[in-house]
């Protein structure tokens, strides 16, 4: 079990790309099984047993998880698809990897963890033994990165090779052999797990130690009252179209200059509550205002006007038009204000200067503001967005999972940019499945279980443990309306 560590930008994606044949290496070797090879495309890779499991899933939803399983390695009899003879091997992995899964039901109704399941699955359906991972935990919640982790040792154990690539170190340190760590596209160095800790790891990451977040410094106090909140939810309740409850009796307020943690073990409903604060679904039942405004009947646009400002889970499905530019992302929501439009036109100079100005004041890495957006690492991809985001000084930002996929100094950089908001009065609501991260910067922290909200644990630094037993204290899952 191989981990390779590094600051987003430093090469670990393109290295592992360049092992399983989507990049060519322009010098240097591969070596596989003492013999060097030239890998040709990933299905060449593929036949020499070497399999990889990308940060974005190469799944087709609208498929049953058994066909994405076989999908291009099909069972066949007499000329047709032999669907017994590849649930029979689906039976078999499972029973080899100790990973079962629903193999009739669409992967677009699978949950992450399930499709994470499969994707590893499938490699070990096409006989590889060279498993790549690409941040394999980051959109997973800790308990469902304690059954990954389980499930890898295993495969370890019965003697496959793992590597992986995760920003996660408290993971690393806990899974891998041996560590190897990047910095600027180099080696820096490769060392076994048992020899390293944290501070180590960050410090051959960066070349130094980054600032520590925490909320122990001296700093002023969330105000008690203000004329209007900047965000009021009260009596949300939510029945989606399969008539299940979604979200029951919600009430939730963050004021202005203070941040709230939103915790929840995941599929609580805390998906759904966004969605319904942001404007992309409309509730059954109850009020959202914004900043004093009830914007309950109002779009996305309309919220936005309002003060909101929300920086999405998914920065590649949601945040980000990842084949548009740089320019073109960092302007979207301003391209219809004066500052880069006159009469319905894009003024060309103006849309550079402020999407210029963005990319510098969030340091973002690019080489062109010209360059496709989703051509940026992970961690410029989410200061792009924040960068777009914060240009409109919102009065209320919903943040969501804002350091997934990133590495420790954009997660230190990160923090700082929300504590930061905290000082100028806006009201921020975290939602975060790391339960350190809200511990550091919220507060008072909120616990959502069943669509309904279970508790609240004040701050700063909140009871963790509380904050644990309130998660699995009550009823979880989501139920049938009444």
């Amino acid at each position: 079990m191989h981990a390779l560590v590094g600051e987003n930008g430093a090469g670990k994606t393109t290295l592992m790309r360049m092992l399983f044949g989507l990049d060519r290496p322009t010098e240097g070797t591969v070596v596989l099984d003492d013999a060097p090879v030239a890998l040709a495309s990933p299905a060449d890779a593929a036949a020499r047993g070497i399999g990889m499991v990308h940060q974005e899933f190469k799944l087709v939803d609208e498929l049953t998880a058994l066909e994405n399983l076989v999908l291009g390695r099909e069972p066949m009899r007499r000329g047709r698809i032999d669907w017994a003879a590849a649930r029979e091997q689906a039976r078999e992995l499972a029973r080899e990897s100790g990973a079962g899964l629903d193999w009739d039901r669409p992967v677009a109704e699978l949950p992450v963890e399930a499709r994470q399941r499969l994707e590893i699955l499938r490699l070990l359906h096409r006989r590889a033994d060279v498993l790549i991972l690409d941040e394999p935990t980051a959109v997973l919640g800790p308990a469902q990165v304690d059954d990954l982790l389980e499930l890898l040792r295993g495969l370890r154990d019965r003697g496959r090779t793992i590597v992986f690539i995760s920003h996660k170190l408290r993971e690393v340190l806990q899974l891998a052999d041996t560590v190897s760590v990047l910095r600027g596209g180099r080696l820096v160095e490769t060392l076994p797990a048992a020899a390293a800790d944290r501070d180590t790891l960050v410090t051959l990451m960066v070349g130094e130690r980054p600032p520590v977040v925490s909320l122990a410094h001296q700093r002023a106090a969330a105000p008690a009252h203000s004329p209007a909140p900047a965000l009021a939810a009260q009596s949300l309740g939510l029945v989606d179209r399969d008539g299940r409850r979604r979200l029951d009796d919600v009430d939730l307020t963050v004021r202005p200059g203070e941040i709230v943690g939103l915790a929840g073990v995941a599929g609580n409903g805390q998906d759904e509550l966004v969605e319904t604060l942001v404007g992309l679904r409309r509730p059954t039942s109850g009020t959202v205002a914004i900043d004093g405004r009830d914007v309950t009947a109002r779009s996305v646009a309309g919220r936005r006007r309002a003060g909101l400002g929300f920086i999405p889970a998914d920065r590649r499905g949601e945040g980000l038009a990842i084949d548009s530019s740089v320019a073109d992302n960092a302007i979207a929501g301003l391209h219809r204000s004066d500052r880069v439009a006159r009469g319905g036109w894009l003024k060309p100079g103006a849309r550079e200067r402020v999407a210029q100005a963005i990319v510098d004041a969030y340091q973002v890495r690019c080489a062109s503001l010209k360059l496709a957006a989703g051509r940026l690492s992970g961690g410029n991809q989410q200061r792009l967005i924040m960068g777009r985001e914060l240009a409109r000084e919102p009065r209320l930002l919903i943040v969501s999972q804002p350091t997934r996929g990133v590495d420790v100094k954009g997660a230190a950089y990160i923090h700082g940019q929300l504590l930061a908001l905290r000082e100028r009065g806006v009201g921020v609501l975290l939602i975060s499945e790391e339960l350190d991260e809200l511990a550091a910067l919220s507060d008072r922290v909120v616990v959502i279980a069943g669509g309904r909200i279970a508790g609240e644990v004040a701050g700063p630094a909140p009871d963790l443990n509380a904050v644990g037993a309130l998660m699995t204290a009550a009823p979880s899952g989501l139920k049938e309306a009444a």
